[in-house]
């Protein structure tokens, strides 16, 4: 999710590229992504991918409320993906609960590359490394 729609449909072909079967669902801020999983919760994410900088609820105000629910929604990975690379907003997401933080890549291919590894990422393995990549 980022307010960004330009970047949020780099993102999207990015992802369809890695996985055509992926089910890719855009939203421009925080307001409507937590109005659309507290509406949905039958219909939860694999992964949420959020900005920092969205107007309305900034992503860690979302991260802070998803995993703050009850139910399945707190167990949705979060990953950040921000074009900030400032050791606070890497800390403040780690302590409330992303999943991963990575810095947006502004190449297709790094982008497209980034993506096909969080596909293949061991969520199990991950929850004990530090948990920040910069790309």
């Amino acid at each position: 999710m980022d307010d960004d729609q330009d970047d949020r449909d780099f993102l999207a072909d990015a992802l369809l590229a890695v996985n055509p079967d992926a089910a890719v669902k855009q939203l421009e801020d925080g307001m409507y992504l937590m109005e659309n999983l507290q509406g949905n919760k039958e219909e939860l994410p694999d992964l949420i991918f959020l900005d920092i900088n969205m107007p309305g609820k900034s992503g860690l105000e979302c991260l802070r409320e998803i995993k703050m629910q009850d139910g399945n929604l707190k167990n949705v990975k979060v990953i950040m993906l921000s074009t900030s690379s400032d050791p606070s907003d890497i800390e403040s997401a780690q302590e409330l609960g992303a999943s991963f933080y990575a810095v947006k890549p502004n190449s297709f291919q790094v982008m497209r590359l980034f993506l096909s590894e969080v596909m293949k990422m061991d969520w199990n393995l991950l929850d004990n490394r530090k948990k920040f990549r910069l790309i």
